[in-house]
């Protein structure tokens, strides 16, 4: 309707509870909104989450051998923060070089790209502290460029 929907902002939390959490909320919408309908979160995957419990080394295997020039580390981390969605950021790469600007840390254009289309990544400060460590590994100036960069974007 022309008075617009309500909003929800929901802080904290942890990657461990927030299926709970968002359950939770849920049902105390659901009353204002029925149509919502029941639980459902439990049995579906997070995005780039569809592989078994056990399957991480063999997505960081599958990932080296369709990107050689990826290291086992840089392989790693695309899986642990990525999971499936790690191929989408890496696409038809043949090299490092396809993926553009290496901002250090094996951080790449292409990763921010994705960053600030798919997750909404709005500054260096969202990509190297609230959705990575990598802040620990790159040095001020790395990370101003980084800002500058996705301002510029």
């Amino acid at each position: 309707d022309a008075t617009g929907a309500p909003v929800l902002n929901v802080f904290g939390g942890k990657i461990t509870t927030y299926r709970k959490l968002a359950e939770a909320t849920l049902a105390k919408l659901r009353g204002a909104f029925p149509e919502m309908g029941g639980d459902w979160t439990a049995g579906v995957a997070i995005p780039g989450g569809d592989f078994p419990v056990d399957g991480v080394e063999d997505l960081i295997a599958g990932l080296r051998a369709d990107y050689p020039f990826l290291d086992a580390r840089w392989a790693k981390r695309l899986i642990r923060a990525y999971g499936t969605e790690a191929r989408e950021i890496l696409g038809d790469a043949e090299s490092a070089d396809d993926l553009g600007r290496d901002f250090g840390a094996s951080l790449s254009e292409a990763e921010l790209r994705w960053l600030m289309a798919r997750e909404y990544a709005v500054t260096a400060e969202d990509v190297v502290w609230r959705r990575s460590k990598l802040g620990l590994r790159l040095s001020e100036g790395q990370i101003a460029e980084i800002d500058s960069f996705m301002r510029s974007a």
